[in-house]
């Protein structure tokens, strides 16, 4: 009984520590990505290598992290699946939580900053709440990105709208290095955290 259960902690641990380092690996990420965008809006370059830029970033962390942890790929749909099981309206809810605010970048542009943040932190902070009741895990790195994403909110408006008022660019890139700093944070607390799932 004793090592079955040692069996499954260890799995659990390991499934956190797959986490901890996707996590790490959007946070790294999105803060290379942002700073080279940056560099070519300085250098006035063309628009279209802002996307490959974020494309190609993206695509070579992730492909690196797939490869490394290739064998641990079930781990993660066995997280992700057990999301299936929850009633309809709560997968309705959750799914909002994480698309709403995306959409809602196509109607009000001008604060596409503060909506990201908001949907990385509703969309974590409800997938929290909701793996805590109905799958009985408690992913705290998922709440404390959704939650420092959150509480970034106010600092991105304070830097858009005061300290880099005439920088907007600058401020863009701010507000997407705290979406960074939120994963990166959530992904180490889960990396040297040994607290059970």
């Amino acid at each position: 009984m004793l090592s079955w259960l040692d069996s499954m902690e260890s799995i659990q641990y390991e499934i956190r520590r797959v986490f901890g380092f996707l996590f790490i690996c959007v946070g790294a990420a999105v803060a290379i990505a942002s700073v080279t965008s940056e560099i070519l809006f300085l250098n006035h370059l063309p628009v279209y290598l802002h996307g490959v830029v974020w494309l190609g970033t993206f695509g070579i962390i992730f492909g690196l992290y797939f490869m490394c942890f290739k064998q641990k790929i079930p781990l993660i749909r066995n997280r992700m699946k057990s999301s299936l099981l929850w009633p309809r309206y709560i997968k309705i809810i959750n799914g909002s939580c994480w698309a709403l605010p995306f959409l809602l970048i196509g109607i009000f542009p001008q604060y596409f900053q503060y909506l990201i943040l908001l949907g990385i932190g509703l969309g974590n902070s409800s997938t929290y709440i909701f793996m805590k009741i109905f799958s009985h895990q408690n992913n705290k790195e998922q709440f404390l990105a959704g939650l420092i994403a959150l509480l970034a909110i106010p600092i991105a408006i304070e830097i858009d709208t005061s300290l880099f008022v005439s920088h907007q660019d600058i401020a863009v890139l701010l507000s997407r290095i705290l979406i960074s700093i939120s994963y990166t944070i959530g992904g180490t607390y889960a990396l040297f955290s040994k607290t059970k799932i």
